[in-house]
């Protein structure tokens, strides 16, 4: 129907008669001329309908935004002073010859224009017309490149792309599974995969070596901008490599994906233990554009009078850190600052110190705080040694238990880093390393990343012997405060897996219903192994400037795991429930007092 794509109109088409198909992006009637911008998905061309051919003319009178048509028609240039050099197609146009109108549009129930005109629930409602936006088509086009070149540099290097089963039995994988009612089975139910971890690591005991694919993830979760209730996941597992070597071809593969699209080269991919990640940054994901730290002045503040510091001070589950901020002295007014504890209120803060320095050649008397009769003159210029504080600067702290100054501070610091626009626009990397094996939530250990992940240089009993203080051999790959990817190495030993099943409290029983496939083929020769998987949705969205996965997928589900275009989920036949077996049970309404 088209003999070229209206994007790719160019001056070397000048004098030829080319076929266009799409839609009227815009249409501009001047009485005696018409112009339209006809749009398809790899850009927009300029038509002319001028009085020399009545009929078409009078055709192209009729059309309106969102027409799809067909266009026939000679290509010109453009008349000297009218070509527009921010289009692609600027320096040409067509002359409209022949039009054929294939299907014309209702007036839209949202506009193309301004987007942001239209609410989350509208776009995602007539998906099909949001797409057609530029913006969004070329957002889809860049993922479908970043997917052929994942697999152009997999490939290359040995890897093979393997299906793994999409309805599978339910494992723990620290989110609520997806349940599938079987027919055939009543009363039983498959699970949606949270992730192929399981069938990977058989692949490895297959003798497969090198894995990858790309594959849709299901976790019942909740929900914000970048997390989905189904996702893609870019999962790579191996065989006899270790956890440096995995490290190495993934960081190739993100390199050359940057490298052959962005025209970026990222550098080093430093690394950093997430001990380190957690203390200078209160986050193992820290965005290494934004230069302020936290530090930590437990030790200079132990023996002062005031319990809020002095008491986490001395508590060996408690945090004192401060941030440092340059020149936000002059910078943040009391209003500020009020705004600021009220940040870290959501964190669980009690409140948020501070301490101006507003000349620091003046000791004690250039110190403005409403702590500072708490705080002894050697410990002020403790605190301002330590953080290096210089006049005009502003030191809040954060002192509670560990977790909540961490997390707290942490927030504040990317807060501040936006505030104040000094996160620079560079790319930054780095792998984060040396994880907790296990945390403990409320008397019960959990592991960090996930039961099938080894200890780092530890026997079973060692293990068992310390669990809290064990490292796992895992890795994450951080880019500009996202997780990209994480990994590890994976247990290959039954006795190891036993005992981190115990560890985590789950019975032998437990572990032979969930697991008993896999601890059986534990006993045959398993090689060492280990992976990674990235978050595709995720790289997407950072590679292309966009502030949610959403928009790089291609119909998202909203925050509350709802599909506007298709209504799901729904209600279900009850002739279909009845072969399910299935029965719904309705929620007692709460009678009204």
């Amino acid at each position: 129907m088209r003999s070229v794509y209206c994007g790719e109109v160019n001056e070397s088409h000048i004098g030829q008669e080319v076929t266009l198909c799409g839609w009227v992006n815009r249409r501009r009637d001047l009485g005696a001329v018409i112009f339209l911008d006809l749009r398809d998905r790899e850009g927009i061309v300029q038509v002319v309908y001028d009085p020399d051919f009545p009929e078409v003319l009078e055709k192209a009178n009729t059309l309106r935004n969102e027409f799809c048509v067909q266009v026939k028609g000679k290509v010109r240039a453009r008349p000297e002073g009218q070509v527009n050099k921010d289009m692609a197609t600027g320096a040409i146009e067509v002359l409209g010859l022949e039009l054929n109108i294939l299907n014309k549009a209702a007036p839209l129930p949202l506009t193309l224009d301004d987007h942001q005109k239209n609410s989350e629930e509208q776009r995602l409602k007539y998906r099909y017309l949001d797409l057609r936006r530029p913006e969004m088509t070329e957002r889809l086009r860049f993922r479908a490149k970043v997917t052929s070149a994942v697999r152009e540099s997999l490939e290359a290097q040995g890897f093979m792309d393997i299906e793994t089963p999409i309805l599978t039995a339910a494992t723990p994988e620290g989110a609520r599974d997806y349940l599938v009612p079987s027919r055939t089975h009543k009363g039983n139910f498959f699970a949606l995969p949270q992730s192929p971890q399981l069938f990977k690591q058989l692949l490895m005991m297959s003798g497969m070596e090198r894995y990858y694919q790309i594959v849709k993830c299901f976790r019942d979760e909740d929900l914000r901008a970048d997390r989905q209730p189904e996702f893609t996941q870019i999962d790579i597992e191996t065989s006899f490599m270790t956890a440096d070597q995995v490290m190495e071809v993934t960081e190739t593969m993100i390199r050359d994906l940057f490298t052959k699209l962005l025209n970026v080269d990222l550098g080093d991919f430093p690394r950093m233990s997430y001990a380190e990640a957690m203390t200078r940054y209160g986050s193992d994901k820290p965005d290494l554009r934004n230069p302020l730290e936290l530090v930590d002045v437990a030790d200079i503040l132990k023996d002062v009078e005031f319990k809020v510091f002095s008491g986490p001070a001395n508590d060996e589950k408690g945090r004192v850190a401060v941030i440092c901020v340059p020149g936000g002295a002059e910078k943040f007014s009391r209003k500020n600052i009020d705004e600021y504890g009220k940040f870290v209120g959501i964190y669980g803060a009690k409140g948020l110190a501070w301490m101006k320095v507003n000349d620091r050649a003046a000791g004690m008397e250039g110190i403005q705080s409403p702590i500072l009769k708490f705080l002894p003159e050697d410990v002020v210029n403790g605190l301002l040694e330590r953080t290096n504080a210089q006049s005009g600067d502003i030191i809040f702290f954060g002192a509670d238990n560990y977790t909540v100054v961490t997390e707290a501070m942490g927030a504040l610091r990317l807060k501040l880093g936006e505030d104040l626009d000094i996160v620079s626009d560079e790319w930054k990397p780095l792998w984060v390393v040396d994880f907790p094996m296990f945390e403990e939530v409320d008397g019960h250990m959990h592991a960090l990343h996930h039961p099938f992940t080894a200890p780092s240089e530890l026997t079973a009993e060692e293990l068992e012997a310390n669990p809290i203080g064990a490292l796992s051999n895992a890795y994450d790959m951080v880019l500009n405060g996202c997780e990209l990817g994480g990994g590890s190495v994976r247990i290959h030993d039954q006795a190891m897996q036993a005992a981190v099943f115990r560890i985590l409290g789950i019975s032998d029983e437990e572990a032979e219903e969930k697991f008993g496939f896999l601890l059986e083929a534990l006993r045959y020769g398993t090689p060492p192994h280990a992976g990674l998987a990235f978050g595709l949705d995720r790289l997407v969205m950072l590679m292309t400037g966009a502030t949610s996965i959403r928009d790089v997928m291609a119909f998202p589900k909203t925050t509350t795991a709802a599909c506007p275009l298709t209504n799901a989920p729904g209600k279900a036949n009850p002739a279909q429930l009845a072969e399910l077996g299935v029965e719904i049970v309705a929620q007692e309404q709460k009678s009204e007092e």
